[in-house]
C-alpha cells in the first residue's frame, strides 16, 4: 500500500462493529457510579519495528496480520465512539523492514503522526541510526518522546525529549513518564554517545510521586521499554519488578520482550495497591486497549480491557 492510499484510509474509513471490552478490575464500592463516571480510553502499541505493511500470506507465524493502515482504521473507529482517548507507544519503532533501511524512520514517524499518537518513549532500536539518525527524522514526529531515565544533556538530543507529560481529558489528569532499558552492552557506544542511563526503579518512583502527589494526577502511566519478565535472570529489572518495587503507578505499558499478553496482568505494589501491566507483542500485530472509569471524586472505579488483533477482519 502506498502512502497516498494510506492517507485516504486514515481520513475516511471506519469499522462497523462495536467493541465490547472485558471487565478486568472493579472497585466493589463504585460500580453503581459507572453510568455517570468519567471514562478514559488508553490505546497502546510497542515494538512496531518498522512493520508498515501486513505480513505476507506466506509468512508462517503471522500470515496476513498487522499493518499500519488497518491499525489506523481501528483507531479511527474507537475515536469515533469515545470522547477521551490517549494513543501511546512504548518504543522500538525502528528496525525490522526495508522501510527503515531506506527512510531511516521518517515514514514511521509520519504515519504515527497521521494516526495522532499522543506520546512515545524510546526503545533500544530507536538508537540504531545513532543519535544523529534519530534527530534527523525527529521533526516528522508530531508527538513527544518521553524519556525519564535517559539524560541527553551532553548530546544533540538535549532538549528534544521530555521527562513527563500531563494530559487533561475532560477534568481527568493523566500523568505519563517513560523508562528505557540500559543501553550499555545492548547498543553500541557510538550510537548512544554520552547518553546517561539512570536506575529505572529510582527514577520511576521519583516521577510517580511527583505526578501523583505534587501534580495531583488521577491516573499515572509508565511507558516502559525494559521488558516484561526475565525468567533466566530474576534480578534483572523488568515491568514485573518495577510494578512491585514502586508505588503511585497505576498502569505500566511495556515493550522490549515482545510479550503477547492475553490480558493486562495485575501486581501488588510496595504499598499493597494494584498495578496493571500490559504488553501487546510486536510488529503491530495487536492494539492494546484499557478503559478507566472514574467516580465523581476522580477515583478509579473500574478498568476494562481488550487486546485487539490487527488482521484482515479489519476492512480498509
Amino acid at each position: 500500500m502506498n502512502r497516498k492510499d494510506f492517507i485516504k484510509i486514515v481520513g475516511g474509513t471506519t469499522l462497523g462493529a462495536t467493541l465490547l471490552p472485558n471487565t478486568l478490575l472493579a472497585n466493589t464500592l463504585g460500580i453503581n457510579h459507572i453510568s455517570s463516571a468519567q471514562k478514559i480510553t488508553i490505546l497502546h502499541t510497542n515494538d512496531q519495528h518498522s512493520r508498515i505493511e501486513p505480513f505476507d500470506d506466506s509468512y508462517t507465524r503471522n500470515p496476513n496480520q498487522g499493518g499500519f493502515a488497518r491499525r489506523a482504521t481501528l483507531i479511527q473507529q474507537i475515536r469515533s465512539q469515545e470522547n477521551n482517548v490517549l494513543l501511546l507507544d512504548s518504543g522500538d519503532i525502528f528496525q525490522g523492514t526495508p522501510y527503515f533501511n531506506f527512510f531511516g524512520g521518517e515514514l514511521e514517524f509520519k504515519l504515527m503522526s497521521m494516526m495522532k499518537y499522543d506520546a512515545s518513549t524510546m526503545g533500544n532500536h530507536d538508537f540504531d541510526n545513532g543519535l544523529e539518525g534519530f534527530n534527523k527524522v525527529l521533526p516528522n514526529a508530531k508527538f513527544p518522546f518521553i524519556c525519564s531515565n535517559y539524560d541527553f544533556k551532553n548530546t544533540l538530543l538535549d532538549g528534544k525529549t521530555i521527562p513527563y507529560k500531563i494530559f487533561n481529558k475532560n477534568g481527568i489528569k493523566v500523568g505519563i513518564f517513560g523508562i528505557g532499558i540500559e543501553l550499555n552492552g545492548l547498543v553500541g557506544k557510538k550510537s548512544y554517545g554520552e547518553t546517561v542511563y539512570h536506575n529505572p526503579i529510582e527514577v520511576a518512583q521519583q516521577y510517580a510521586d511527583m505526578l501523583k502527589n505534587d501534580k495531583k494526577c488521577d491516573l499515572v502511566i509508565c511507558l516502559s521499554h525494559i521488558g516484561y519478565d526475565y525468567k533466566d535472570d530474576a534480578q534483572k529489572v523488568s515491568d514485573k519488578i518495577l510494578a512491585q518495587k514502586t508505588d503511585n503507578i497505576d498502569l505500566i505499558l511495556g515493550g522490549h520482550t515482545h510479550t503477547f499478553l492475553k490480558e493486562p496482568q495485575s501486581f501488588t505494589n510496595r504499598k499493597g495497591k494494584t498495578v496493571l501491566v500490559n504488553q501487546v507483542g510486536w510488529a503491530g500485530l495487536m492494539l492494546g486497549r484499557l478503559d478507566f472509569y472514574f467516580d465523581v471524586q476522580k477515583n478509579i472505579q473500574q478498568v476494562s480491557w481488550n487486546n485487539m488483533a490487527i488482521n484482515d477482519s479489519i476492512t480498509v
